[in-house]
């Protein structure tokens, strides 16, 4: 038991995957590294799905065609259409999420795992949100915002910047370390091909629910804050 605790504590360790020589060393973490792979394969790959591209579609371009026009439709049912100009930044989060989601599929540490990489996120879905409402109905109507539906309301309205992103990063923070801790235990006590059944769930279909959670969530709160 001791050593299965023991083996569990350092897979849940968050290791400095090296360290940069300058300014006597710049540790740089698992979860640093691990993004910059992901955004290295979602460039390449988006250079490789974007080339010589078609007015017909075919073969891959139909794939890609298919997944925008589905992250599209997905944000614009809730936002509408003054969302448009917001969709590539929520596309990259979801791309992003998603990506670190599956990564362990592979063999890496999820970098959602990480709970400094799930506050930024939820950090700057935050700023997003907020940034998102005071260019769509102003500065004026944007700070009235915070005393509605009554001045009474306004301390609330402004602990709710802080619970939002808190209560975001919390749950995807809690749902993909879940998720990695029970993994880690199902393949130390059954070692071999018997984890892959379970690995269908956890690291798939958990993985895609979180991200699509968190967007959703984000689009949600946008259309709040848009909204006349």
């Amino acid at each position: 038991m001791d050593n299965l605790s023991e083996k569990l504590m350092e897979e849940l360790e968050n290791h400095t995957a090296f360290t940069i020589p300058i300014f006597g060393g710049i540790p740089v973490p698992d979860s640093c590294a691990v993004s910059w792979i992901i955004i290295a394969v979602v460039v390449l790959l988006s250079i490789i799905l974007t080339h010589n591209m078609k007015k017909v579609p075919q073969g891959k371009q139909c794939l890609l065609e298919i997944g925008i026009t589905w992250m599209n439709d997905f944000f614009l049912d809730t936002l509408g259409p003054h969302g448009k100009k917001y969709l590539p930044i929520l596309e990259t989060f979801m791309i992003y999420i998603g990506f670190s989601n599956l990564i362990g599929l592979f063999g890496f540490v999820p970098p959602t795992k990480d709970i400094n990489v799930t506050v930024a996120l939820a950090v700057m879905a935050s700023i997003l949100i907020q940034v998102a409402g005071f260019k769509e109905k102003g500065g004026k109507k944007w700070a009235k915002g915070f005393l509605e539906p009554m001045p009474a309301m306004l301390p609330m309205n402004l602990l709710e910047l802080v619970t939002r992103p808190l209560s975001m990063s919390m749950r995807l923070f809690g749902n993909v370390l879940g998720a990695f801790v029970v993994m880690e235990l199902i393949k130390i006590c059954i070692p071999g091909g018997i984890p892959v059944p379970f690995s269908l769930y956890f690291d798939i279909f958990d993985g895609a629910i979180q991200a699509y959670v968190f967007v959703f969530l984000t689009s949600l709160f946008m259309a709040e804050a848009i909204e006349e």
